[in-house]
């Protein structure tokens, strides 16, 4: 892709970028949010349309205009929320743009034998390609996707961010897929915020920053550090600020916890202007403890002290009436109301103090909302836009905003930063921060460790359900965390 060139309503999203990949290469697309990865790879699968540039397959320049375009040149494109008929089959997916093969009536045998092939290929014969994709996991899917993409001779595959909802054991497979394609001189684009599986996974690096391309290094030759300053032009020591709060009473206290298969037997507490972290592999119990207790599943026993007192939510509006609140680790299904406004979203979780009598003051709620929203340095053109106009990090601050605006004595924070990218992580740091300085109790519950040793004052380790373990600040280092996750 050579001097591509685009602008969105007289604003420049890219300039002038040279992008290119090699046969049988893993070259990673890094960047903020809002940094041009996403609309240039738009423009090379046909979804959006280049104001200047070429685009070079093999040596011959190609035009493409729309999706088709780009599939019959062998270019595919993975994102994030998956491109599959969710009532369909497995089969009927991977074949959905040759279903029939231009007869009159479909082979479902043959059909299935065939996907049965492509999914053994990638060494997935546990798949079964009658089942509704509906139904797998998604791992499964996303295996399903990678399918789809090669039944149509892929050349050139883009994920984008390939592994933000997979464990551990299925980014390890996924990983091993990627090479063996990579070792049939598949072109892969990588694009992800991870830096640490960037630069285990791939051969190059192209770094972009506001609609213009950084540089290309190669993978072997750089390091997380140098592809921190190259994105935001800052250190990575700086990514965690040192803060200035007075450590209180418990405001907290969990004892003996049970509900569901998940959680059992879990006691923990936090204090107010304390940060606790919660750590452990996918599938831990870290949520579901949470989850419990915040009143959004059913407790079977055990103890909840709050603010002194014993209680036990029933929903998570009870919860919110006494100042507890949950950021959920799902944004887009529970975080925030995409197609609802930012003015809304940011205040629905504490109404009254915006209101009299039951009325709303419009002027009031502007007032409080832009002061809110300036607090948390969120970007966005009106409080009456939709939140799904926003970026995915300022989206992550309007669900941080309603939970501040909510006035809460004690929050809960699952995965903050999943989905966004460093300088977005940087700024939700200092929030979270920022809250605990002003007495907050607050938990993090984070899949990335380096979030845990450098925000918090303590952390309980899960595993199978059960606290593997707690360690206070000093102990916070990588090992401590592997050992007590993995029970080794």
């Amino acid at each position: 892709m050579r001097n591509i060139s685009k602008s969105f309503g007289g604003e420049r999203a890219l300039n002038n970028v040279h992008f290119e990949v090699r046969p049988g290469e893993i070259h990673a697309l890094i960047g903020e949010n809002g940094a041009g990865k996403s609309t240039l790879m738009k423009i090379l699968a046909g979804a959006i349309s280049r104001d200047e540039g070429t685009i070079i397959i093999d040596g011959k320049e190609r035009h493409i205009s729309r999706p088709m375009d780009a599939i019959k040149l062998g270019i595919s494109v993975i994102y994030q929320e998956f491109m599959l008929a969710p009532h369909l089959s497995v089969a009927e997916n991977i074949f959905i743009d040759t279903i029939s093969g231009k007869k009159a009536v479909i082979n479902w045998k043959e059909l299935r034998k065939k996907a049965y092939r492509e999914l053994s290929r990638l060494g997935f014969t546990g798949i079964d390609p009658a089942a509704k994709v509906s139904s797998l996991s998604v791992a499964y899917q996303q295996v399903t996707e990678i399918c789809k993409c090669l039944a149509r001779s892929t050349k050139v595959l883009v994920l984008d961010e390939p592994t933000a909802v997979l464990t551990f054991t299925e980014i390890e497979k996924l990983f091993g897929i990627l090479l063996r394609l990579k070792s049939e001189g598949v072109s892969i684009v990588y694009i992800s915020h991870r830096l640490e599986e960037v630069l285990r996974i791939t051969d190059r690096i192209t770094i972009m920053k506001d609609g213009t391309k950084v540089d290309t290094v190669n993978t072997g030759e750089t390091t997380k550090d140098h592809l921190v300053t190259m994105m935001v032009g800052r250190d990575l020591s700086q990514l965690f600020a040192g803060r200035n709060a007075k450590i209180g009473e418990i405001v907290l206290e969990v004892k003996n916890l049970n509900a569901g298969k998940l959680v059992k037997d879990v006691s923990f507490h936090v204090r107010s202007g304390e940060l606790v972290g919660f750590s452990g592999l996918v599938g831990s119990g870290r949520t579901e403890t949470m989850r419990a207790v915040f009143g959004a599943m059913p407790i079977d026993s055990g103890e909840i002290i709050y603010q002194g007192k014993q209680l036990r939510f029933t929903c998570p509006h009870a919860a919110i009436v006494h100042g507890l609140g949950l950021l959920s680790e799902d944004r887009k299904k529970e975080g925030v109301m995409l197609f609802q406004s930012i003015r809304i979203n940011a205040t629905m979780t504490r109404l009254n103090k915006v209101s009299k009598a039951g009325i709303l003051d419009r002027k009031k709620e502007s007032q409080a909302v832009g002061k809110l929203l300036a607090s948390l340095s969120t970007k966005y053109g009106s409080i009456d836009s939709d939140v799904c106009s926003l970026s995915g990090g300022n989206q992550q601050k309007v669900a941080i905003a309603k939970w501040v605006f909510a006035d809460c004595k004690c929050l809960i924070f699952d995965e903050p930063t999943r989905g966004v990218d460093v300088g977005a992580k940087l700024e939700i740091y200092k929030i979270i921060s920022r809250l605990a300085e002003r007495g907050i109790a607050v938990i993090v519950i984070s899949s990335e460790m380096l979030e845990i040793i450098g925000l918090c004052d303590r952390a309980y380790v899960m595993r199978q359900g059960m606290v593997a373990g707690e360690l206070s600040k000093q102990d916070l280092n990588e090992e401590s965390l592997i050992r007590l996750a993995m029970g080794a």
